[in-house]
């Protein structure tokens, strides 16, 4: 018999984590999802699924990272698998680009990441097991005009799931940086 797994997903509001959150419940898992805002939507969307906890969650704000993660386990007990799916994509030349922007690009996308795997790691770790998904995308490798910074920010993601690979090798807990290519997201 198979074993009901234990996922926590960021950015399940749209996108690849609301279809990673349809297909985990579709294979009888239990599923925390993190929205930013509405959960009820998410909910309705998801037909109130049992098997679904939806946390309010900002992966900028590191109180309100640990305060989903302590709800999930409270709930749930474990997390088994994190996928950091949470970010967006800024489209801008880099010498256009203000400081501003170039900050929230990297709050979310390298920080946000940072932020959730500290959050869920003690309990993972403690457990002696898990895998840690991180987003990442195929602009760490082969950035493109108008995306060199959000191409960085997932760099910078692959260095972090490398370097984390090993780190956590001896807990076994595996770590797997994802890389999407180009594609609709209409999900």
């Amino acid at each position: 018999m198979k074993s009901q797994k234990v996922w926590y997903i960021t950015g399940a509001s749209s996108g690849f984590g609301l279809e990673i959150t349809r297909a985990a419940l579709g294979n009888g898992d239990k599923v925390i999802a993190t929205v930013r805002k509405d959960p009820a939507k998410l909910e309705k969307s998801l037909d109130f699924h049992p098997d679904l906890l939806v946390a309010t969650m900002d992966v900028t704000n590191e109180s309100e990272v640990n305060d989903a993660v302590k709800k999930a386990i409270d709930h749930f007990g474990r997390i088994d698998i994190l996928v950091n799916n949470a970010g967006y994509g800024f489209m801008g030349a880099i010498e256009e680009a203000t400081n501003e922007e170039v900050k929230k690009q990297y709050d979310t996308n390298v920080f946000g990441v940072l932020n959730v795997i500290r959050a869920a790691l003690p309990y993972m770790r403690k457990k002696r097991s898990g895998h840690i998904i991180n987003t990442s995308s195929l602009f760490a490798f082969s950035a493109r005009p108008a995306w060199a910074l959000y191409g960085s920010t997932k760099f910078a993601i692959e260095g972090i799931s490398q370097g984390l690979a090993a780190e956590l090798s001896s807990f076994n807990i595996k770590v797997t940086a994802i890389d999407p290519g180009y594609l609709l997201l209409n999900f």
